[in-house]
C-alpha cells in the first residue's frame, strides 16, 4: 500500500505538535509496533530530544499568549518537521518519491499549523485561561489518537485528518474577526512597551 495516507496524516499532526509525531513514531518503531518507521526516528538521542521538547510544548501550549508566541517560533519548525518525517517515511517504503512526500507533508503541516495558530489567537481574546488548557489537551489527545490509528489503518486516519483540517480552516474563517482583534491588541502592547522603554532611556538621572 502507498505510504501517501501516512504521509498526509503525519503532516497534519506535525502542524499541531511536531514533537509528539516524532516521539510517537519513534517509539512505535523502536518497540516493534510498526515496521515501516525509519531508523532515524528510532534513535535514542532523537527520542530524548523529542520527548524534552514535547514536554516544553505541553506546558507552553496551555498558557495564554505564551502559546501564540510558541506558535510564531514554530511557523518554520512544524512544516519542516512535517516535510522531513514525510520524506523519511517515503524513503523507507519506496512507494512514493521522497521529494513529493516532503512537499505533501510540509504543506499539510503548514496548513494545520496556521489553523492551530489562528484558533489560538481567537481563543486568547477571551480573558479566562481554561479554554487554552481544554483546547491544548484536545489537540494533544487528537494527535496521539490519530497518529496511533494511522499505524494500523492509514487510509481511515488520513480521511479523518483531512476532515479535521477542512473543519479547522472553516473555524478560522468564522473566527477571523477575533483573530484580527488579537493582532491589534498585540500590536498595541508592543507599542506601549516601546514607548515605556524609550521613555526610560531618555529619563535624566535623578
Amino acid at each position: 500500500m502507498s505510504v501517501l495516507p501516512l504521509v498526509f496524516t503525519s503532516g497534519w499532526a506535525s502542524g499541531i505538535n511536531a514533537y509528539a509525531v516524532v516521539l510517537l513514531l519513534g517509539i512505535f518503531g523502536a518497540t516493534g509496533v510498526a515496521d515501516d518507521v525509519p531508523e532515524a526516528l528510532q534513535r535514542p538521542d532523537v527520542l530524548i530530544v523529542a520527548g524534552v521538547l514535547f514536554l516544553c510544548e505541553a506546558v507552553a501550549d496551555k498558557i495564554p499568549y505564551v502559546d501564540s508566541a510558541w506558535d510564531s517560533v514554530h511557523t518554520v519548525v512544524r512544516p519542516v518537521t512535517g516535510a522531513v518525517v514525510a520524506a523519511l517515511l517515503a524513503g523507507e517504503s519506496g512507494s512514493l518519491p521522497e521529494l513529493a512526500a516532503g512537499a505533501i507533508g510540509g504543506s499539510t503541516a503548514l496548513l494545520s499549523h496556521l489553523v492551530k495558530a489562528g484558533t489560538r489567537m481567537a481563543v486568547n481574546t477571551s480573558p479566562e485561561p481554561v479554554s487554552n488548557i481544554v483546547i491544548s489537551v484536545a489537540e494533544d489527545l487528537g494527535v496521539a489518537g490519530i497518529v496511533t490509528f494511522a499505524i494500523f489503518n492509514p487510509v481511515a486516519a488520513a480521511i479523518i485528518a483531512g476532515g479535521l483540517l477542512a473543519l479547522g480552516i472553516a473555524v478560522v474563517v468564522i473566527l477571523i474577526g477575533r483573530i484580527r482583534r488579537f493582532l491589534r491588541r498585540r500590536a498595541q502592547r508592543r507599542e506601549e512597551k516601546r514607548i515605556v522603554t524609550a521613555g526610560g532611556a531618555h529619563r535624566p538621572p535623578g
